[in-house]
């Protein structure tokens, strides 16, 4: 309890203002400065206070003056005159300190003009009466606790593990290298199974990218081309409804072809008359010699994407074999293409032909 007193005295006794009064004839200076013991980072207030008697002109120091080797954080000067015609003139400084240590307020000049009758305004050799206050001293207070150095000290170099802490920091070590080799594992089923998926693209966009390529080049125009043409484009519709209604019938008849779809299918009535009328014209090309025309060529065009289109709806997925290298069938209707990658058409078409 008793310490605790001296503490409290102590603080009370290191936060009383240091208060300096000096006075010359008719002015009295008071310079008062508060904390009398601040800490590094505290702000410190000096008040010059004068008062002077009535006719009395004062002249107050310059604003700063003798205080460049404090930082000024606020200036607040006040004047007031009483009742009896004297004077009240403060100036108020917010301060802080660079450094710690001790530390002094330099004397301030405080000028002074007796304009009173009878009295003399100012000694001979001057221009007006000088009051110069006194140094003020205190100490600024460090943060550092008592008796530690400000000198640095070299590098300690690196500490040594506790007992036990090697065994922590291996095991630790350990279990992230056992993490980042499941993170690997992880990651390459990952890509696997993705590169898997990328693999496999719906009936629908599968025939349709073998018919674009098929009809990127202009119609053909020689009769063997024109049923090379007729040839490619039934190939494709033909595996197109092979993949999206899982038929596999390769060898039948155009009319045991459409018999078969239409019974084994989802494909309704309009989509059956679109189909037969698809094939049937691409037959009479194929099998019985009809020279086509340029209309009869784009009617077959515009009924093979109408067919792809309405029946896109819930196409499934399959095995994308254009991805490495494109159907050559959907890339010319020369003779060399359409050989190498229409046998199963090819095959049969021979096969309608010796069933006609």
């Amino acid at each position: 309890m008793i310490e605790l007193a001296i503490g409290v005295l102590t603080l009370l006794a290191a936060a009383d203002p240091i208060t300096q009064v000096k006075s010359v004839g008719p002015v009295e200076v008071t310079t008062t400065l508060s904390p009398s013991e601040p800490t590094i980072g505290d702000e410190i207030t000096l008040e010059i206070r004068v008062a002077a008697a009535a006719g009395v002109e004062v002249l107050m120091p310059e604003f700063g003056e003798a205080l460049s080797r404090y930082t000024i954080l606020d200036f607040v000067p006040r004047q007031r005159i009483a009742d009896d015609g004297s004077t009240i003139i403060s100036q108020r400084y917010t301060l802080q300190p660079y450094s710690s240590g001790k530390q002094s307020i330099p004397p301030i000049l405080v000028e002074f003009v007796d304009n009173r009758p009878g009295q003399k305004p100012a000694p001979d050799d001057l221009d007006a009466y000088e009051i110069l206050t006194d140094r003020i001293d205190f100490t600024v207070k460090s943060v550092l606790p008592t008796g530690a150095t400000e000198a640095l000290k070299p590098p300690q170099g690196p500490l040594d593990l506790a007992p036990g802490r090697a065994t922590s920091v291996w095991l630790g070590t350990l279990l992230a290298v056992l993490a980042a080799l499941a993170l690997a594992v992880v990651a390459g089923i990952v890509w696997h199974r993705r590169r898997q998926r990328a693999t496999r693209r719906n009936a629908y966009e599968i025939a349709r990218a073998r018919l674009d390529k098929l009809l990127a080049r202009q119609f053909p125009r020689d009769a063997a081309e024109i049923e090379q043409f007729f040839v490619a484009i039934s190939a494709i519709v033909r595996r197109y409804l092979e993949d999206r209604f899982d038929l596999r019938a390769p060898e039948l008849t155009t009319e045991e072809f459409l018999s078969l779809a239409g019974s084994a299918s989802d494909l309704s009535s309009d989509h059956q008359t679109l189909l037969q009328q698809f094939l049937r014209q691409a037959d009479l090309v194929k099998f019985a010699g009809i020279q086509a025309s340029r209309d009869e060529m784009e009617l077959s065009r515009d009924l093979a994407i109408r067919f792809l289109e309405e029946t896109r709806e819930n196409a499934p997925l399959i095995e994308d074999t254009d991805r490495p290298r494109e159907l050559e069938t959907a890339v010319a209707w020369q003779p060399s293409a359409v050989g190498q990658t229409n046998s199963r058409d090819s095959h049969s078409a021979r096969t309608e032909d010796a069933n006609v």
